[in-house]
């Protein structure tokens, strides 16, 4: 190769890791815009849920949901990530793979659907079961057909399908919802407003597929493509699995060991604490489609620099949104209701997780692609620490005769714990597959941290209605004031502009 094909080369490349850097910050804004929504939406919901409602209903309703999204996250067969590869592949019909990517995950929910309809006992395992709720089961479909079709309009770089159907359509729905059913006194208000919502969002997710890909007239599944789908995707589907069973295993070793009205009371604390999560999913649509056509041209470093910036942009975020719920916890809690004030303990050890869970997650966005059968046991071991870790502390704060309100900081705190160990791994495990380091954590995270934590100190010291009002613009002002100047360089300054000629070219 001449000097000039190198330097032409050299600056192709700098080209497409611009493009790259435009579209996952593109992606990122329009997601940001979109948890906000999400965040006001949400809120009206969890002042209903747990002042109208109460703890015992919002714990019967938390646990059918928690089986209802186990079964459709199983549904999907992996093809929240997988289709990304799938579309991809050299000579891939999109308008193909995209229905009969919808057609698998449709076979698996009408079995999963069966199963749930035929034995409602394990939604509602307190019992009291009557017709309605036994219909729930049908909603499988609708949740494990949005996140398809959601992947498919992610890889068309359609990131505003994602906000219109999980940050407006679903919270707003829910949320509106759940105060006319209690209006109308119906008995499973919270379960009908969640069926409203899940349906709304399939639809708002599946129209736009359907613009991008066209309708499923003149298509035919191919049953030996299916079956080929479906086993290559068997540890992207477990992979899965077990990411969001690590959410939700806390959920399920604490409603062995407590009431519902416990239950309840911890229920809405991870509600609270996966507000910041939602900042994580903002980048995971577009960080798919960038790292499969990077690892297609075998550009390694890229990768590793993809993950490495956007882990640290998902960090800062969480962290500053963490700081800003956490330390004004008991009136974060108490705004739901004053029975739900005795879970802010469980509050300040699930933000704590969300922040150190983002390193694992985008090192995950990589691995599912470069070493899937690796990263499936790493999962796996992580759910197994935090399975044994959340039943030791429970026993232990048994033993010691603590309120078992105490079980429910246990189980966060093993949450926190098992989180912290799949991040050290798997981002190690990354960055030896490509030659590269991955780290997203900088000194600036420590001084905003510090200066955030010393000013909202002060702000709970103020009465409560302060606290809120005053407190948390604060707390989020100073510490997004010092990663501004501390921590961002041009390249994570590109998130906040706007770099049309790129963002297109991507």
């Amino acid at each position: 190769m001449t000097q000039t094909e190198s330097a032409t080369a050299r600056a192709a490349d700098a080209s497409g890791a611009d493009a790259d850097t435009a579209a996952l910050a593109k992606g990122g804004r329009t997601n940001f815009f979109g948890f906000i929504l999400r965040l006001v939406a949400r809120l009206p919901f969890l002042y209903v849920a747990g002042r109208w409602y109460g703890p015992e209903a919002v714990g019967r309703f938390a646990f059918a949901v928690l089986v209802i999204e186990l079964v459709a996250q199983l549904s999907t067969l992996g093809l929240k990530r997988g289709l990304a590869e799938q579309l991809s592949a050299p000579g891939a019909d999109h308008r193909t793979v995209v229905w009969d990517g919808m057609f698998v995950a449709f076979l698996a929910s009408v079995t999963g659907s069966a199963i749930l309809f035929l034995l409602p006992q394990l939604m509602f395992p307190a019992g009291d079961v009557d017709s309605t709720d036994r219909w729930m089961a049908l909603l499988v479909f609708a949740i494990a057909g949005t996140e398809v079709a959601l992947a498919a309009c992610a890889y068309k770089f359609d990131i505003g399908a994602t906000v219109r159907a999980r940050a407006i359509v679903e919270p707003w729905v829910i949320s509106i919802a759940a105060a006319a059913f209690w209006y109308v006194s119906v008995r499973d208000g919270l379960m009908l407003s969640y069926a409203a919502a899940m349906v709304g969002s399939f639809l708002a997710a599946l129209i736009p597929m359907i613009g991008h890909y066209g309708g499923p007239k003149g298509w035919q599944p191919h049953p030996a493509h299916l079956i080929r789908v479906a086993q290559r995707n068997a540890p992207l589907a477990a992979a899965d699995a077990i990411e969001w069973g690590t959410r939700r295993l806390d959920l399920f070793i604490l409603g062995q060991f407590t009431s519902p009205t416990i239950y309840g009371i911890y229920y809405m604390a991870q509600q609270v604490a996966s507000l910041p999560q939602k900042l994580k999913t903002s980048f995971e649509p577009i960080l798919g489609p960038v790292i499969t056509r990077n690892l297609a041209e075998n550009k390694l470093a890229a990768v590793a620099a993809q993950v490495s910036q956007v882990g640290f942009w998902i960090i800062a975020a969480q962290a500053g949104v963490a700081l800003a719920l956490g330390i004004p916890g008991e009136a974060v809690m108490g705004l739901v209701g004053p029975q739900f004030v005795s879970g802010t303990g469980a509050l300040a050890f699930l933000l704590a997780a969300e922040v150190v869970a983002a390193t694992a997650v985008v090192s995950e966005a990589a691995l599912v692609y470069v070493a899937r059968h690796r990263n499936l046991l790493i999962s796996l071991a992580t759910l197994a620490l935090q399975a044994v870790l959340s039943v030791t502390l429970i026993l232990i704060a048994k033993s010691w005769g603590l309120d078992p309100i105490y079980y429910a900081a246990a189980v966060a705190l093993a949450l926190m714990l098992a989180l912290g160990f799949a991040s050290l791994v798997k981002a190690r495990l990354l960055a030896h597959i490509l030659k590269a380091p991955v780290n997203s954590l900088r000194w600036a995270l420590v001084w905003a941290t510090a200066g955030a934590a010393v000013l909202g100190w002060g702000a709970t010291q103020l009465p409560e209605w302060a606290e809120l009002l005053i407190g948390v613009p604060v707390i989020l002002g100073i510490y997004s004031w010092l990663i501004w100047t501390r921590g961002f360089g041009p390249a994570d300054r590109a998130l906040f502009k706007k770099h049309p000629e790129s963002a297109d070219a991507a």
